[in-house]
């Protein structure tokens, strides 16, 4: 067996019927499926076996323990020579597997991963989501790919390894969130070669709406802060960027606001005349406050809508820029003062958003 293809579930069952009709459109098949049901109160067996008699595919419920040790949970039980790591929410093109053969074949690799895409079936939100998350303009520079400003670390979205390295390295860490960048860090740390295979991509719906989306960002900007304190070393400059940024919209905004307080409190007087009602400090402040959050947008607005041929998605994606960076900012300063100044470990620190 070449490949084994590991997807942990969560009460996704109408994900997994996608992701498996797309594996049975795959025009190289040396591969077996297992899912892992961590603990879903919906389960997807009947969707699994509506495919048993299409793919080598294997089903395997076990209580809730996080993705990382149900990928561990199918490592364990799989046969092939690499194995594929996929989130639920993952559809594959038909020559996924073909890509990965190819990359494989003219250049070993013992562990590499790939980007992923927005599918045409998704919707607006979703595509100005997968926009913030993939953009050079956000995190997508940090997050790896033909653009990026760090080595490329492969994502438990889509992820591949060599079983033996996989076993060597003991699996995922028990780590809720970025417990695939701990992998990544690991594979570096042993010394195994990790690539990136840009043909090897898959379409990955992500969140569904800006309030997960913010949830899951978040956390990422916690966990960065966690993987700091495990590996001093991984934190690189390119990681504090949207704390930066975050910090910069607080300060932009509180300059808008005494702008604005100026011209409210300070600018109307009995004897003003109309020409110099509002205060020119105020305006000032206002200008310089707008102008970097203005330019930023029209930016996101610009590229998104060229990329998504989409005005409207466009529109979308500056306010889901915005949460992307600033909600994975506002996570990483959290942590920061919890676990870096007030000395806290992972779980103290995080035990209620972290490890319901």
């Amino acid at each position: 067996m070449r490949y084994s293809v590991i997807v942990p579930v969560y009460n996704r069952p109408d994900e997994v019927d996608e992701l498996l009709h797309s594996l049975l459109q795959q025009t190289y098949t040396d591969f077996e499926v297992i899912i892992v049901e961590d603990g879903s109160a919906v389960p997807c067996k009947d969707v699994v076996d509506k495919y048993a008699a299409s793919m080598n595919i294997r089903y395997y419920s076990k209580p809730n323990s996080g993705p990382g040790q149900s990928r561990n949970y199918g490592a364990e039980r799989s046969h092939g020579e690499y194995l594929i790591v996929l989130d639920s929410d993952c559809i594959l093109p038909p020559d996924y597997f073909k890509a990965v053969e190819d990359e494989l074949r003219s250049e070993p690799a013992d562990a590499f991963g790939g980007p992923d895409r927005a599918h045409h079936s998704f919707t607006d939100t979703q595509k100005a989501i997968n926009y913030s998350m993939t953009s050079f303009f956000t995190t997508g520079g940090i997050r790896g790919g033909k653009k990026k400003m760090d080595k490329f670390y492969p994502r438990s979205f889509n992820m591949g390894i060599r079983a033996e390295v996989y076993k060597a390295l003991g699996g995922f860490s028990d780590m809720r969130f970025g417990e695939d960048i701990d992998f990544s860090i690991r594979i570096f740390k042993g010394g195994y070669t990790c690539r990136l295979f840009p043909e090897a991509w898959v379409w990955h719906k992500r969140r569904t709406d800006m309030r997960k989306f913010f949830k899951q960002v978040h956390n990422s900007g916690i966990a960065r802060i966690n993987l700091y304190k495990k590996y001093p070393e991984s934190l690189k400059l390119v990681h504090m960027l949207p704390a930066v940024f975050t910090a910069g919209v607080f300060i932009l905004l509180l300059v808008i606001l005494i702008g604005i307080y100026f011209i409210i409190f300070t600018s109307f007087t009995p004897d003003a005349s109309s020409y110099n009602r509002l205060h020119p400090l105020g305006i000032w402040l206002c200008v310089a406050g707008l102008f970097p959050l203005v330019l930023f947008s029209v930016l996101i607005f610009i590229d998104s809508s060229v990329r998504n041929k989409s005005l409207k998605i466009g529109a979308i994606s500056i306010l889901s820029s915005f949460i992307q960076l600033t909600g994975y900012g506002s996570g990483f300063i959290i942590a920061w003062w919890k676990r870096c100044v007030k000395g806290k470990d992972s779980f103290s620190a995080f035990e209620k958003s972290f490890y319901k």
